[in-house]
């Protein structure tokens, strides 16, 4: 892991995804050079999958919950779209 890879690891999903934003409007400029732009995909495609992973992560943890007719309470594991 590379520390570039580690500072996105502890970034929370706001600020990775206001920095990959940020990159975005950048790129769509077209305004940046070669290098520049190809090292922001790059960053960009990092932060993407940060968080992609804070989203499932996040998913994970939800739960239904059901009441019944009764008035029991049940729970169960969310189950997203995929």
């Amino acid at each position: 892991m590379t520390a570039k890879t580690a500072a996105i690891e502890s970034m929370s999903f706001e600020a990775a995804l206001t920095e990959l934003e940020s990159l975005v409007k950048g790129l769509e400029t077209g305004n940046t050079a070669l290098e520049d732009s190809i090292a922001a995909y790059e960053r960009g495609t990092a932060l993407k999958a940060h968080c992609e992973r804070k989203l499932r992560e996040a998913q994970s943890k939800i739960e239904t919950i059901t009441i019944a007719a009764d008035g029991s309470v049940t729970t169960k594991p969310f189950q997203g779209q995929e």
